[in-house]
């Protein structure tokens, strides 16, 4: 049940509000619509308002908004050829035909703000509990106890670059904007005594500069397909021990992983007040394809909190979440282009499908974050210069504007063609990985 509300909130409503885009856009410029459809194929239900008939069809994994007089290369034009009334769409200006096409993935990247914006106006802008609490040097990971200079587990830092008393996020901010090589200026207190320290700072990620951040070893998410799901590791699950190592926070537990050098690891973890034991082989290349780091495919659980802010502030925190996202999708596309990102890490409809239905299971702000995130893949991928994508029907009218002259109607349909079927197998391609990630042989 949790996916299927999943797939209605995050599926359904983005792809409406893509749909929307266009919808608006078209109307804006006096194109007449005949028919909004969520989904494709046979017709199940609907209602006729005005020219438009909107529709909900058989096939949810997608919709269309059908636009009288539309180029009949397009696979979603219907059967009607365009007659040259000026409220159809090959009867307005190449521009405005581009507008229209941009107006769906636009919509796409403002509704993140939208609808972020107004769950932080309600509910506060969340963050990780830890970030706000004193800065309180936990244990080194033993490899690394001698590059922190004299700190110790159990000194406060009562000083930071001159900064009283820093909680964990001003401590972390500092931490990444001093350069390899360079010092904070620390003091500290324990047990009444006081000290003052240059600590180094280097770019080894496992030199934790103040120990281990206080984050509990608590799974909160495992990816499919991945070490961790096929050794039966939940979400959940609190990480107890590695190979008899008592673990206690969750950055130790990362660094016995990346440690491992594909060893497989004994675990023992807490599930329901039961101790589980699990054998896990991390492996390399789980992310990116040159990733040399050894990874099991989970992500830990944060205890959250939230701040109140102003209708202004939820706007400006939701601005900048959805920016977050955009680069974090730009970055995805530029490493799948050039090689860094395997194809085979993709989703398709089942994997988006199964996380929304894990992000109903964990409440509104699990769900509006993934619709967030999706909104802004959707429009973002929307936008890449592939035939039958907007981008392609963007491209297509730029060049046409640049030779001042249509393509012939037979360049056109093998244009599409050649994008319809480079999605379909991508699709197909996709789907199949999708599948064999949740079988329990695949390894």
């Amino acid at each position: 049940m949790n996916t299927i509300i999943g797939m209605v909130l995050v599926l359904g409503v983005i792809i409406l509000v893509h749909e929307w885009g266009h919808f608006i856009a078209a109307r804006f410029f006096g194109v007449r619509v005949d028919v909004f459809s969520v989904g494709f194929g046979p017709r199940l239900f609907g209602m006729k308002r005005g020219a438009t008939d909107w529709r909900v069809s058989a096939l949810p994994l997608g919709g269309y908004v059908r636009m009288a007089g539309q180029d009949i290369s397009d696979v979603d034009s219907g059967e009607q050829a365009p007659t040259g009334s000026p409220d159809e769409l090959m009867s307005k200006k190449r521009w405005q035909r581009a507008v229209i096409s941009f107006a769906g993935p636009a919509v796409n990247l403002v509704f993140p703000i939208v609808l972020l914006g107004g769950y932080y106006a309600i509910a506060g802008v969340p963050y990780a509990a830890f970030e706000r609490k004193p800065v309180v040097v936990n244990e080194f990971s033993a490899a690394h106890s001698v590059a922190v200079n004299g700190l110790e587990a159990g000194d406060k830092v009562v000083s930071l670059n001159g900064t009283k008393n820093p909680n964990w996020e001003q401590a972390l901010k500092m931490v990444s904007q001093t350069n390899p090589g360079g010092t904070l200026g620390v003091d500290v207190e324990n047990s009444g005594a006081a000290r003052h320290l240059d600590v180094p700072v280097t770019n080894d990620p496992q030199a934790h500069v103040f120990g281990y951040l206080p984050i509990l070893p608590a799974i909160g998410e495992v990816a499919a397909g991945t070490p961790a799901s096929h050794a039966g590791l939940q979400a959940g699950d609190v990480i107890r021990s590695v190979d008899g190592q008592k673990i206690e926070y969750w950055d130790q537990f990362v660094d016995q992983v990346r440690g491992s050098g594909g060893k497989t690891l004994q675990v023992e973890v807490g599930r329901k007040g039961q101790s589980v034991n699990l054998a896990i082989t991390p492996k390399q290349g789980l992310g990116e394809a040159t990733d040399k780091n050894y990874q099991i495919g989970v992500a830990p659980q944060f205890d959250s909190a939230y701040e109140r802010v102003s209708p202004a502030g939820a706007v400006r925190a939701a601005t900048t979440k959805t920016g977050e996202y955009v680069t974090a999708t730009f970055g995805v596309v530029g490493k799948l282009f050039s090689g860094r990102v395997s194809v085979k890490q993709l989703q398709s409809v089942v994997g988006i499908s199964r996380v929304a239905g894990q992000a109903v299971a964990e409440g509104a702000a699990a769900v509006i974050s993934f619709m967030a995130l999706i909104s802004v893949n959707l429009g973002i991928l929307n936008l890449l210069p592939i035939p039958i994508l907007d981008g392609g029907h963007i491209l297509l009218l730029s060049l046409e504007g640049l030779r001042r002259r249509d393509f012939s109607l037979r360049f056109k349909e093998r244009f599409i063609q050649v994008g319809l079927v480079f999605l379909l197998v991508l699709f197909a391609y996709v789907m199949y990985n999708d599948v064999v990630r949740l079988l329990p042989s695949h390894s």
